[in-house]
């Protein structure tokens, strides 16, 4: 029997290349792998399930579980971050710590993505505040038109508006008419040299980032990665097969990204910084599995529904096809 050709849509992180340049093969599988944009992807896969595996918001992937539920996930994380550095002010702002959001307007450019829950869920568990304290508008980072992809059923003390025709988060701050802006991508204008009257609202966030880890152990997962329901049921042996190639993947990508005789990448003290993470992190800073994961994805599960996003508050269990959590013991 030929194996079958699956399309993957995924960003060509590091510890996906070896996919993307067949380096690393899904056994049985005959892959075409398409290296898109995340906003790209997510919107092709929630609005028409173009692929057949795909990376996916968290935060999506959870409210599609009390809808239709057209993907199963396995418990790979193409992408994780830390979030205390996406706070964006006006450099003039008089905020200066994150407890001092409970009261202000801030953009954020989908309520349900994954980065702004992570946000909200540490400013009410670990700065006091309440996610219903601030005022929530969405809408496009610099280009206008952004619009939620999830439709959403929020309780009704959350406030969350869309902003107006044209308008953009970006120049809304600047205006003044946001105080903040929750984004997992630079607002435009702090790209320039001169950081465009911007600045992060933390003046130290990796320092901020590495305590919440030391106190917390969590590392806090971005995307995961699904399987269209439809070809999950076709092949169920896919789930492990992905899970096993994924991380292989990785692993190649964690081994060559602290080699030192020649750089990998353009960052001449990148060793430093692995050496760091390491040292914080452990030999395996990217954990792929359940039970190394387990309090990060309770922890993003409580936020979700604690925000009025999932109906109910998922077990990190719920969340896999079960072929890809069994441990085989020889």
């Amino acid at each position: 029997m030929a194996a079958p050709a699956l399309t993957m849509a995924c960003q060509a992180y590091d510890r996906m290349q070896p996919l993307r340049d067949g380096t690393v093969r899904i056994a049985g599988v005959e892959l075409n792998f398409l290296d898109l944009p995340v906003e790209e992807t997510f919107f092709r896969m929630l609005s028409f399930a173009e692929f057949d595996i795909a990376e996916l918001s968290l935060s999506s992937y959870v409210l599609t579980l009390g809808r239709d539920a057209p993907f199963v996930a396995v418990p790979v994380f193409p992408s994780r971050a830390f979030r205390h550095s996406g706070v964006y002010v006006r450099e003039d702002s008089p905020l200066t710590d994150l407890a001092e959001l409970a009261g202000t307007t801030v953009g954020v450019p989908e309520y349900q993505i994954t980065a702004a829950v992570w946000i909200r869920g540490i400013l009410a568990e670990h700065h006091g505040v309440p996610v219903a304290s601030v005022r929530y508008r969405t809408g496009g980072l610099d280009t206008a038109g952004r619009v939620e992809k999830m439709r959403l059923d929020l309780p009704p003390d959350v406030d969350v508006e869309p902003v107006g025709a044209g308008e953009t988060l970006s120049d809304l701050l600047l205006g003044g008419a946001l105080d903040a802006v929750y984004s997992a991508r630079n607002p435009g204008p702090f790209n320039r040299p001169d950081r465009g009257g911007l600045r992060r609202l933390l003046p130290d966030p990796v320092a901020a980032e590495r305590e919440y880890h030391a106190r917390t152990g969590i590392f806090p997962i971005m995307h995961t990665l699904v399987i269209r329901r439809n070809v999950y049921q076709q092949h169920r042996w896919l789930a492990r097969e992905l899970v096993k190639a994924c991380a292989t993947a990785k692993q190649l990508a964690l081994a060559g990204i602290g080699e030192t005789a020649a750089l990998p990448y353009a960052l001449p003290w990148l060793w430093a910084e692995v050496e760091r993470t390491r040292l914080a992190l452990g030999e395996d800073w990217w954990p792929y599995g359940l039970e190394p994961n387990r309090t990060t994805l309770s922890t993003f599960l409580r936020y979700s529904h604690e925000q009025g996003l999932a109906t109910r508050r998922y077990e990190p269990e719920e969340l896999f096809a079960p072929e890809s959590l069994a441990e085989v013991v020889v």
